[in-house]
């Protein structure tokens, strides 16, 4: 799975559907309108930690993508290269304080939500520790929920920073809407959030990129 070199023809995203990190990336590249293929990595059958996978990604975890001839991981970075490289429907601001904000609102998601409901941590939480993994990343994303409500309903119009889709965008849907579903949060209660998400499920490219949408997905009903 590891060649010397990648090919230079086509774009391969790992990805498993309902991985939040794999989402913000579909995202991006539907919004793009950037066609790849999709290699599916079943995190619940620990997919990524066979040797196979490892030797791509060696963290052992989702989204690893192919692109240019290249081997990029983490999320982020990617997104910021596919910006970088198609500029054309830019999700990161020219302004750089305006990108700084952005930047922020993703680095909240990524770094103070994401990592305490992923799954490698809630098994430890409740198999080491005998807690519950549920009530344990039900607390941060409350928390998450709320600083990104202050946040954002200081910069909201449609969507998370005004009437033109961003970065944050695509890393909010995914924790937020995600997580209200996964962990039972009720989003009626971050008015600004609720709006933000009923808005960005309007959009095709990122019902495009929804969990269900992908052919990993047990509720895939082929292209809509």
């Amino acid at each position: 799975m590891e060649p010397t070199t990648y090919p230079k023809d086509k774009i391969i995203l790992y990805s498993y559907h309902r991985s939040s990190a794999s989402w913000r990336v579909r995202n991006v590249l539907a919004l793009k309108g950037i066609k790849y293929e999709y290699s599916a990595i079943n995190l619940l059958k620990d997919e990524q930690k066979g040797d196979e996978y490892a030797k791509l990604n060696p963290m052992k975890r989702v989204p690893a993508i192919i692109i240019d001839g290249e081997l990029l991981t983490e999320s982020l970075p990617i997104m910021e290269y596919l910006d970088e490289t198609r500029p054309e429907k830019k999700v990161y601001p020219a302004d750089p304080i305006l990108r700084a904000k952005v930047r922020a609102v993703c680095e909240i998601c990524n770094s103070g939500m994401q990592p305490l409901q992923n799954l490698s941590v809630l098994r430890k939480i409740e198999k080491e520790y005998g807690q519950d993994q549920n009530a344990f990343a039900t607390q941060f994303n409350i928390d998450g929920f709320k600083a990104l409500e202050s946040m954002l309903s200081k910069t909201a119009g449609k969507y998370c920073f005004g009437d033109e889709i961003t970065a944050a965008d695509c890393v909010v849907l995914p924790q937020v809407y995600g997580s209200s579903m996964r962990f039972g949060i009720k989003l009626e209660e971050y008015p600004t959030l609720d709006k933000i998400i009923k808005n960005l499920l309007e959009v095709q490219a990122f019902k495009d990129a929804l969990p269900a949408s992908q052919i990993d997905s047990p509720d895939y009903k082929g292209p809509q």
